[in-house]
């Protein structure tokens, strides 16, 4: 495990289009079915990194608040599964079942779109306005596998609550810390350490 920080993409950048498979359906999901979404928040998530595991219990309820309140949520996956089999297709569906997710989990095989995203590590989130505006990028909270601090969410909920008001979130952002994302060989991006 790599503990790799957030690249925090800069405000107001527009969200990257998508189209990518959801193995726990079989069905494809596109950027576009959330263009009425008053937001928009793309996580980017693995299914063995400790940090995710820390914090996907917490995960799973939040997304059910909030999606109830509004926010369309998507997860990606983009790992070498050639490398880490435990992220393979198969494995996120059963991801799903067993985390009870009811967000779409995006395999994104090329990681083109984790790139668009400058991704750097899992989780790791994007928070886009009604305008396709990143509007927040950094951390669910500041709890971490070793730390003994309780997983609220707090600073993503924070985020959420300002977009669905009409506000800006926060200038004061931390990043996400995880695992690096296991890009492909020779499908590092130039800023990959």
């Amino acid at each position: 495990m790599v503990k790799t920080a957030s690249t925090m993409m800069p405000l107001g950048t527009r969200v990257p289009d998508f189209s990518l498979p959801e193995p726990a359906t079989g069905g494809t999901v596109s950027r576009a079915e959330f263009d009425d979404a008053p937001a928009l928040l793309v996580m980017v998530l693995s299914n063995h990194c400790p940090f995710v595991k820390h914090i996907a219990p917490a995960l799973s309820e939040f997304a059910v608040e909030y999606r109830n309140r509004g926010v369309a949520i998507v997860g990606i996956c983009a790992n070498d599964v050639e490398k880490y089999p435990a992220d393979s297709p198969l494995k996120m569906a059963e991801e799903v079942e067993h985390r009870g997710y009811t967000f779409p989990y995006l395999f994104d095989e090329s990681q083109g779109v984790v790139k668009d995203l400058g991704a750097a590590c899992t989780p790791d989130f994007f928070l886009f306005d009604g305008e396709g505006r990143l509007a927040y990028r950094g951390q669910f909270d500041g709890s971490r596998p070793s730390l003994d601090t309780p997983v609220t969410g707090e600073d993503l909920r924070a985020a959420c609550d300002a977009v669905l008001a009409g506000e800006e979130a926060a200038a004061d952002q931390t990043p996400s810390i995880g695992c690096n994302i296991k890009w492909k060989p020779g499908n590092e991006p130039d800023w990959f350490g």
